[in-house]
């Protein structure tokens, strides 16, 4: 069994609120759910307006398709949600 983890520093220009960032980003977290069938959780700045970061946790028995399946995921967030940039992130295969 291998353990992947994604680490994603996002970027949410235009929120005014803590309000307005949670629901930025109630979509991207379900859209990620939805399509890869992955864990994910806001796991850090939680209280800045304009950034958030997501781990994003997958099991599988083959650690070159957790890296492929993260790197789909990454693409997948700069296709299809405009309003979110990921800035950063890192792959970790345990």
């Amino acid at each position: 069994m291998v353990v992947g983890l994604c680490t994603l520093d996002l970027s949410i220009p235009g929120c005014r609120s803590l309000k307005e960032k949670r629901g930025s980003l109630a979509p991207v977290v379900a859209s990620l759910r939805r399509e890869f069938n992955v864990s994910v959780a806001e796991v850090g700045e939680q209280d800045r307006w304009q950034a958030a970061v997501l781990g994003v946790a997958a099991v599988s028995t083959d650690p070159a398709y957790l890296h492929g399946l993260f790197e789909k995921l990454v693409g997948h967030i700069e296709r299809t949600q405009p309003h979110v940039f990921v800035s950063n992130w890192e792959i970790e295969i345990l």
